[in-house]
């Protein structure tokens, strides 16, 4: 493969002169790797894309929004905020479906540095409620679901601003979303401090209430010239090595947004490079694997961004062949660990798209590392190399750095690290430590080509008998057998060692399997302590949270009942 030439680009994209040069600043008080170039704020990268005015940005259901309609809108949401008192350094919340009306009012938040605080659209009034007295924001934008369970608990609402957003009857103390953009204005002059807070976004914590992000728009930018650099780097690397040329002119990408606006992979990753590049943006009412296919026949769309599950889905549709998937250059993964059988299938199955894939987190504002094409083929198991703004490093439970190719906790600090978590100094304290190191909670590798190799998350090991399980391994490996279209691992608790590996397996439509074959397939796939003891197939599919990751902690609670129960029994 063309890792000399990758590492020889990357010198001289990231040396002095270099497209995307890096040096060291002084950042909120920690010394952090920074793009020398880059925009001031998030401000700048919204106003560049209104040289795209008549190319379509937003397109729902039938809807189709130009970008001059988008940024028309956009300047009377931001012209109203101020009209209402609205502040740079205030919050704004947004809580609704991926509708349209979710980024225009994000860019007007971040274009006159207002935080967009992104409420999770699965949360109940209880949920709610805690985020909004957490984040405290003058105005909330919320669609008839949200608002419906809003007024369901009392006082959540006090003091805020209301605007319904596709609300089809008029509801009292609630502005129309009609008439926030009839305010019509220009877009308010603004200095944007780029270590203000661009937004607020809830990670999504298995215990307890979620935490406040403070992402800023340094970081912001940061990810979007990441994810530009990882793609002209790899591209231009491969280029070196083989005489291959990419097309000069592309047409613009249509990508197909399928995971939430209020997370980072739908909105710093897909939404931020779509805008930037000009491209048009497909959102969907909710996830059917079914219906994305027939999108990407009509709009003719080039990417998919969603996490990996959604990726499987679409190629073992049983209508795949049926429909035109013949524009889509690039099918990503994120928010997951990427099986290595679904790069290969990818790979195989639409002859026009290579697999692509970046690990990264909340906490970064987007992207750590990724990988496309030929380098994740060649490394299917990878999550490619750190991008540039980054400082990484694997570290034992003391904090010591491990040796080359060793497992540990992956450490990273950068620019694109956020500010904190709002109300938090405690969680703040222990998550970023020793001058900005952020701990990512993730068990990791890094091999001589600088390629990072995310095992899994520190709190998702079955501990056996004294032997480590990662679950994303036992994974793959079941993945690899043909009638299995989801799974997820797990530990179940066992008096003898402590925990046995469980599974909770959907099959294929049409396919069998059973609880021996399954077994077999994973001794010949892996060591013996690593087979699951216990399996359960399930006839419906497995459970996820907002964002498309399977919800490991209810399944393992659940099924590992179900054992008890059963060995109580027996």
């Amino acid at each position: 493969m063309h890792y000399a030439e990758l590492r020889q680009v990357r010198e001289e994209l990231t040396g002095p002169g270099g497209q995307f040069e890096i040096v060291d600043a002084e950042v909120l008080g920690n010394r952090l790797k920074v793009f020398k170039n880059a925009p001031p704020s998030v401000r700048e990268v919204w106003l560049s894309s209104a040289m795209f005015a008549e190319r379509p940005y937003l397109i729902y259901q039938d809807e189709v929004m130009t970008y001059a309609e988008a940024h028309s809108a956009v300047n009377a949401v931001a012209a109203w905020l101020f009209a209402q008192g609205v502040k740079p350094g205030d919050r704004v919340a947004i809580a609704m479906r991926n509708y349209p009306e979710w980024m225009l009012i994000y860019w007007a938040c971040v274009s006159i540095g207002v935080a967009a605080v992104g409420m999770n659209a699965w949360w109940n009034g209880e949920e709610m409620a805690f985020a909004m007295k957490d984040s405290a924001p003058k105005v909330l934008f919320a669609d008839t679901e949200r608002l419906a369970r809003m007024h369901e608990t009392p006082g959540l609402t006090d003091g805020v601003k209301l605007v319904g957003v596709r609300v089809p009857t008029p509801h009292i103390g609630v502005t129309e979303w009609s008439e926030v953009v009839a305010h019509g204005g220009a877009m308010p002059e603004v200095a944007v401090d780029p270590d203000a807070d661009a937004s607020i976004f809830y990670t999504s914590g298995t215990t307890g209430f979620p935490k406040g992000a403070q992402l800023t728009h340094r970081g912001c930018v940061a990810n979007l010239l990441n994810m530009v650099y990882s793609t002209t780097a790899q591209a231009l690397a491969v280029e070196r090595a083989t005489g291959f040329t990419a097309p000069l002119d592309p047409p613009p990408a249509v990508t197909l947004l399928t995971t939430p606006l209020f997370h980072v992979t739908a909105n710093n990753c897909g939404a931020y490079l779509t805008t930037a590049a000009g491209g048009a943006i497909v959102l969907m009412y909710k996830w059917e694997a079914g219906e994305a296919l027939r999108l990407v026949e009509k709009y003719k769309i080039s990417g998919i961004s969603g996490v990996p599950v959604m990726s499987r889905e679409i190629i073992n549709h049983p209508d795949f062949a049926k429909f035109d998937t013949s524009s889509l250059t690039g099918m990503s993964g994120g928010g997951a660990q990427v099986p290595p059988d679904l790069v290969l299938k990818i790979d195989e199955k639409i002859a026009t798209a290579r697999p692509t894939t970046g690990y990264g987190m909340t906490e970064t504002c987007g992207i750590i590392t990724s990988v496309t094409g030929d380098f994740f083929v060649a490394k299917p198991d990878s999550a490619g190399p750190s991008m540039p703004n980054f400082e990484v490093k694997c570290v034992d439970d003391d904090g010591g750095e491990v040796a080359q190719g060793e497992l540990g906790e992956l450490w990273v600090k950068g620019s694109s690290v956020i500010k904190g978590y709002i109300n938090r100094p405690d969680a703040t304290a222990a998550t970023i430590t020793d001058g900005g190191w952020l701990h990512t909670g993730d068990i990791a590798r890094i091999d001589t080509d600088g390629f990072i190799y995310i095992v899994d998350r520190k709190k998702d090991m079955v501990l056996r008998g004294g032997e480590n399980v990662f679950c994303s391994e036992v994974e793959s490996g079941i993945y690899r057998h043909a009638a299995v279209a989801e799974c997820c691992v797990f530990g179940v608790p066992d008096e003898r060692l402590g925990e046995e590996v469980g599974v909770a397996v959907v099959l294929k439509a049409g396919d069998t399997l059973d609880e021996t074959e399954l077994k077999a397939h994973c001794m010949d796939v892996m060591a013996k302590h690593k087979v699951p003891r216990y399996v359960w197939f399930m006839t419906e599919p497995l459970p996820r949270n907002a964002s498309g990751k399977f919800l490991r902690r209810e399944l393992r609670e659940e099924l590992s009942k179900q054992a008890s129960e059963a060995l109580s029994h027996g």
